[in-house]
C-alpha cells in the first residue's frame, strides 16, 4: 500500500485540511478513503481532501505522512497531474 498524506494546513469553512493521494492508482485511494470513513464528495479528482482530525487515522491505517511537494510528485508520476505550461494552453477556443 503506498498511501501518501501531507500535513493538514488548508482552511476552508472553519476546519484544517490535508490531502490523501495513492502513488499506485484511484482503486487503492478510494479503499483506503472508504475506511476512514472520508465520504466521495471529498474526492477532487486526484486526491483527497481529509480533515485535520482524520489525518492521525489515516497514519494509525497505513498512510505515509510526506511533505505536500511528495503528493504532487506521485501524482505526476501516475499521470494524474501535469505541470501547466501557461494558462493560454488550457484554454479552448471556439471555431467562428
Amino acid at each position: 500500500m503506498a498511501i501518501l498524506v501531507d500535513s493538514a494546513r488548508w482552511r476552508w469553512r472553519g476546519r484544517v485540511w490535508a490531502h490523501l493521494v495513492s502513488d499506485v492508482g484511484l482503486d487503492e485511494l478510494h479503499a483506503f478513503a472508504r475506511q476512514l470513513g472520508v465520504p466521495r464528495r471529498g474526492f477532487g479528482g486526484d486526491h483527497y481532501d481529509v480533515p485535520e482530525e482524520l489525518r492521525e487515522r489515516a497514519i494509525a491505517a497505513g498512510a505515509r505522512p510526506v511533505a505536500s511537494r511528495e503528493i504532487v510528485f506521485a501524482l505526476r508520476a501516475l499521470g494524474l497531474r501535469t505541470r501547466r505550461r501557461g494558462r493560454a494552453i488550457d484554454r479552448v477556443e471556439s471555431k467562428p
